[in-house]
Order: C-alpha cells, then sequence, then structure tokens
C-alpha cells in the first residue's frame, strides 16, 4: 500500500476507460499536465506501458486490460467504505446519487422523483446517466459507477432487482396519416407503410420487434434512432409510424399532433421495468432509500400518463380481438 497513491485509483480508472489523456483530464476536471503525471507515476508503478499509441488512437495493454475489472472494484469498495455511516438521514444529506436508464424511463421517472427530493431531501441529487451505447447489457457489471440502474426485465440484468412498473406498446402516427381513414387495422397492414424504430445496440430486440418476429412480418424500416424518446416527435408530419410505449406516448401527446393507436388483446407487446443493484448495496440505508423513493416515483406513472386511444385499434392477424 506504500508503494501507491490510491488517489491515482480515479485517474487510472478513467484512464483505462477513455484511453485518452485529454479525455481522462476533461472528465477529471484536471490539467492536462496533471493528467499526464498522474499517467507517467502510474507507467513507473506497474512498469507497464498501459496506453500504446494505434494509429490515431491509444490501445490498453494486455496488462492494462487485466486492470479494469480490478481498478473497477477496488474503488467501488473504498467509496462504500468511505460512505458508511451508522444510518442516512435524507434531510441533511448532500449526496449525489446516479441512476443508468434509458431515455424512455427517465423520462417517466424524473418528474415525480423530483418533488419526492423538493419534499424530503432538499440537499440531495439524483443525477441520470444514458445506458452504454454497447446496448443494454453493456452496462450491467459497472456497479462502480453507478448507484442504480432502471431497465427492463429479460434481458439477463445482473444483480439484485424489484419490478417497477409495467408497460405496453401502442403505434403512433400523425393526425393526418392516411391509416387513420380505415376503421380497422391488422398487423399486416402496418408493413405497407415506413417505420421509424428505436436501437438498443447490436443484437438486442426490443418487445415491438419481437411483436413482428412472432407474426413472421417485417417493417419496413425508413429511419433508426437512439432509444424511444424522440420517435413521436419523429413521426410527427411525416408518413412514418413508430411503436412506443403507451406512457412515453402519452406523455409525448401533449405536445405533438400525433394520434395513439392501440393492439388488441393478444397482440400487444408488453415491456416490465425493474430497477438492478449490487447485492452489497441491499442493506446499506442510503441505497434503500434511493430504491424507495424510485419506487414510489414509479407507482405514480398510470395516474400521471394516461393514454387516450384513437378510436383505431389494431386487432390481431385473424381480426379477433
Amino acid at each position: 500500500m506504500k508503494n501507491l497513491d490510491l488517489n491515482l485509483l480515479p485517474p487510472l480508472q478513467v484512464l483505462l476507460e477513455l484511453k485518452n489523456i485529454s479525455r481522462a483530464a476533461e472528465r477529471l476536471q484536471l490539467s492536462q499536465p496533471a493528467t499526464s503525471a498522474a499517467m507517467a507515476r502510474l507507467r513507473r508503478h506497474f512498469d507497464d506501458e498501459l496506453l500504446v499509441r494505434n494509429g490515431r488512437t491509444y490501445d490498453l495493454t494486455p496488462f492494462a486490460q487485466s486492470l479494469v475489472p480490478l481498478v473497477d472494484e477496488a474503488l467501488l469498495h473504498i467509496r462504500r467504505a468511505t460512505r458508511v455511516r451508522s444510518g442516512f438521514d435524507p434531510g441533511t444529506s448532500e449526496r449525489e446519487f446516479i441512476i443508468a436508464a434509458s431515455d424512455y424511463a427517465a423520462a417517466l421517472i424524473v418528474g415525480p422523483l423530483r418533488g419526492i427530493l423538493r419534499d424530503e431531501a432538499p440537499g440531495v441529487s439524483v443525477d441520470f446517466m444514458p445506458t452504454s451505447k454497447s446496448g443494454i447489457q453493456g452496462q450491467l457489471a459497472d456497479y462502480s459507477k453507478i448507484d442504480l440502474l432502471v431497465g427492463p426485465t429479460g434481458y439477463h440484468m445482473q444483480g439484485a432487482s424489484r419490478q417497477l412498473f409495467r408497460d405496453s406498446f401502442v403505434m403512433v402516427a400523425d393526425a393526418g396519416s392516411p391509416l387513420l381513414q380505415q376503421p380497422r387495422l391488422t398487423p399486416a397492414d402496418l408493413i405497407t407503410v415506413p417505420h421509424a424504430v428505436g436501437y438498443f445496440g447490436e443484437g438486442v430486440s426490443t418487445p415491438a420487434d419481437k411483436l413482428f418476429e412472432s407474426l413472421g412480418l417485417q417493417r419496413r424500416v425508413a429511419a433508426v434512432v437512439a432509444g424511444f424518446l424522440s420517435l413521436p416527435l419523429l413521426v410527427e408530419g411525416t408518413d412514418l409510424v413508430a411503436l412506443v410505449p403507451r406512457m412515453l406516448a402519452a406523455r409525448a401527446g401533449r405536445g405533438a399532433n400525433i394520434v395513439v393507436l392501440e393492439f388488441a388483446e393478444g397482440t400487444e407487446a408488453s415491456l416490465v421495468e425493474a430497477m438492478y443493484w449490487h447485492p452489497s448495496q441491499t442493506e446499506d440505508p442510503a441505497s434503500v432509500w434511493l430504491r424507495s423513493v424510485v419506487q414510489r416515483s414509479c407507482s405514480r406513472l398510470q395516474e400521471l400518463f394516461p393514454v387516450e386511444a384513437h378510436a383505431v385499434v389494431i386487432e390481431s392477424a385473424t381480426g379477433q380481438q
């Protein structure tokens, strides 16, 4: 322990993640010379280059790659050790929590959560960070950087978990869409129009994707965006349609000229969101409180985002409801 300044562990973690001294300096809010000096000390300590140039970028050495999980785990335990208290008082705490969530989940949760914080914990802040660009699974084991992860069930999420809320998919279209002239629609009618879809990473299928796969139908994808949040606004004023979670459609529909189309019972696709955390945080008073706040925030979602669907109903493939 005497041979390494533990204050070098945070810069080491960021350097291993970003593989770039300038970007690491920006993340750490340090000067580039200070970050370069920390890098030099780390290289001397480990007797390894850690980062090696590859064209215009840098790659981790094999030794540096082996350090990544060890450094993440070490910092996780150090942070928990320094936060140990006999209890947690949200009314006086100034702690900052970080929740990883999709744009869809964050858009629904932030409002009611802020209301609870205002009443119970005015000094506490909760920051939402997007889930990994590499897909839903890419961030699951990285509890060293987050306090809680909110994500869908059915994707092999790691850690302890608790269900938060259930949603189902509806179709959104511009209010002037020709589809609305038809009294009834079937899923087969939906493959005749261009679709906008949300992307969550290579190989990740959403319940909307799985719905069409189960029906043996292939959508004509005309636009792809990251996540669900922008889809309702994307279809407005266009011939595009999109499948989005019901409560997101309700939230977006308040200011957009779009129409919501329901699927008939037996055809709809469901989405269940849960919260996930590292098992070592299960009894931590601060983590217990945070999970309670998120749970209470989600209990109000159905009340806050009711959906009034258009009269047109998307029937099952056989036309039965």
